[in-house]
């Protein structure tokens, strides 16, 4: 239960930051889990030694999307997406 969970939550954080950075026409289902879930754990682990503290769900959800971002940014500057 938790992974299929895991999955939902990392489809939405992953559609959520193609959206903010407009890559959502380019990134399917499966690429938005991907980032969702990696950009996550990239949020998660960069808040805090960007002095980030996510007290609470709302900031969790934040700061997930916000590594979901950053995830997105480096993919772009691979040239993996446009």
């Amino acid at each position: 239960m938790e992974i299929l969970i895991a999955i939902i939550v990392g489809g939405v954080i992953g559609w959520l930051a193609s959206l903010v950075m407009g890559t959502s026409q380019q990134m399917g289902l499966v690429a938005n889990i991907v980032v969702g879930i990696l950009g996550a754990g990239l949020g998660h682990w960069l808040a805090p030694k960007l002095g980030i503290v996510a007290a609470d769900s709302l900031g969790q959800w934040l700061v997930s999307i916000g590594g979901a971002v950053v995830l997105v940014l480096i993919l772009k500057a691979f040239g993996i997406y446009k």
